[in-house]
C-alpha cells in the first residue's frame, strides 16, 4: 500500500533524508589548474573509514594489477546558442540533443517568448525555425544549415556549463569541461569524475597494469533535474542514450573472473553497466537508458566507484547513497564540508571502495 503521509515512508525514501547544507563558497566555479591535483576522498564501506589525499594522483596506491577502469567516452558538444529573432529579441537556445540535418531536436530557451513558427538567426551559416512549444516552455526547433550541423555548432555554440556554475563559459571551458579521453559527440553535461584523469595518470595506471574499457552515455539536460517527489520512489529519470561494446562486456567478465575489481568512473557509468546487466548479465546493447537507482537495487556489476560531489536532493546522490548506504555518504559529505572540499562538476574527487 502506498504511504500517505511523510512520516510512513521510510527515511530512505524521503527525499529530505538527501538533504545537506553546502556553504555557497564550497561549489567549485572553476576546475584545479591540473586534472589529476583535485583532492581525493577516500570511503572505504565496510570498514567505514574515511582517508583524505592532497592529489588526486594518489589513486594509484588503491588500485592494482588486474583492476579494470570503466569510463565513458562521450564528448560534450557545444549546446548553448546565443541568437536572435527576425525581429532582433535576444534568445538563448540549449539544445537537449544532439541535432542531425532535417531533424528536429529538442531545447530549452531563456529571452523573448518563441512560440510555433518564429525563426532564430544564429549566425551566416546556422539558424533554427520553431516547430512546437509544450506547456513547460520546453521547445523542437529545426537547424537550418550546413549537412555538418556540427562543424557550424563549433563556430558559434558555447560549452554548456551546469546552471550552479554561475559565470559564462571561458575559452579554458573548451577544453576542462570535457575529459581528456572524450571521443563519442552527444552530451549537454559531461561525465564529471572523469575530470580528475589526465593523459599522463591513464598511463601510468595501465602501466601498473590497470586495465581501461569504455562505454558511452550521451548526458542529457535531466542530471540537473532535481528530485521534486516527496518519496524518492516516484521521480521518473530522463532517458540518455547508451553504448555498451563487446569488449567492454569481455574485460568486464575477464576481470570479474580473475577475483578483481571493476571501477566505475561516475554515476553515469555506474548506470550504464547495471542497466547492461538488468537481464542478470552484462551484455552488449545499445538503446535509452532510464534506469533509476535508489537504496535497494542490487548492483551486479560495479565493485567501486569514483564520483564527484553531488547536489542535495539530487538522483546522482541518491545513486551514491545505494551504493554505500545514504548515512556513510552523507557522514563523508559532512567531513569533506568540514575539511573544505570543493564540490559539484569541477570539484574534486569520492573514490568509493
Amino acid at each position: 500500500m502506498k504511504p500517505t503521509s511523510i512520516e510512513e515512508i521510510p527515511e530512505d525514501f524521503r527525499l529530505k533524508a538527501y538533504h545537506y547544507d553546502l556553504p555557497e563558497e564550497l561549489i567549485a566555479y572553476y576546475p584545479s589548474p591540473k586534472r589529476e591535483e583535485s583532492r581525493l576522498l577516500v570511503l572505504h564501506r565496510q570498514s567505514k573509514k574515511i582517508e583524505h589525499r592532497k592529489r588526486f594522483s594518489e589513486i594509484v596506491e588503491y588500485l592494482r594489477p588486474g583492476d579494470l577502469l570503466v569510463l565513458n567516452d562521450t564528448r560534450v558538444f557545444p549546446a548553448r546558442l546565443l541568437g536572435r529573432k527576425e525581429s532582433g529579441g535576444r534568445v538563448e537556445i540549449l539544445l537537449l540533443r544532439l541535432p542531425e540535418a532535417g531533424k528536429p531536436v529538442p531545447a530549452l530557451y531563456r529571452g523573448k517568448k518563441l512560440f510555433p513558427g518564429y525563426r532564430v538567426i544564429f549566425s551566416e551559416r546556422l539558424s533554427g525555425r520553431v516547430l512546437s512549444k509544450d506547456p513547460d516552455g520546453k521547445i523542437e526547433i529545426l537547424l537550418e544549415g550546413p549537412d555538418d550541423l556540427l562543424s557550424a555548432l563549433k563556430e558559434v555554440g558555447k560549452v554548456p556549463l551546469p546552471p550552479y556554475i554561475k559565470r559564462d563559459p571561458q575559452a579554458e571551458d573548451l577544453f576542462r569541461y570535457q575529459t581528456v579521453y572524450a571521443r563519442k559527440n552527444g552530451s549537454v553535461a559531461a561525465p564529471t569524475a572523469g575530470f580528475h584523469f589526465s593523459e599522463a595518470l591513464l598511463a601510468k595506471l595501465e602501466a601498473q597494469g590497470v586495465r581501461l574499457a569504455f562505454i558511452t552515455l550521451h548526458v542529457g539536460y535531466g542530471t540537473f533535474s532535481p528530485v521534486k517527489t516527496p518519496d524518492i520512489r516516484d521521480h521518473r529519470i530522463h532517458e540518455e542514450y547508451v553504448e555498451i561494446p563487446e569488449e567492454t562486456v569481455i574485460a568486464v567478465e575477464e576481470t570479474k573472473k580473475h577475483g578483481r575489481r571493476v571501477i566505475a568512473v561516475g554515476t553515469t557509468t555506474v548506470r550504464a553497466l547495471e542497466w547492461g546487466a538488468l537481464s542478470g548479465k552484462l551484455e552488449p546493447r545499445s538503446g535509452w537508458c532510464d534506469l533509476y537507482i535508489y537504496p535497494g537495487f542490487e548492483f551486479r556489476v560495479i565493485s567501486s566507484m569514483v564520483t564527484n560531489f553531488h547536489l542535495p536532493g539530487s538522483s546522482l546522490l541518491i545513486l551514491v547513497s545505494a551504493f554505500a548506504g545514504r548515512k556513510l555518504i552523507l557522514s563523508a559529505y559532512q567531513e569533506a564540508i568540514r575539511r573544505r572540499y570543493r564540490f559539484f562538476s569541477y570539484g574534486d574527487a569520492m573514490f568509493i571502495l
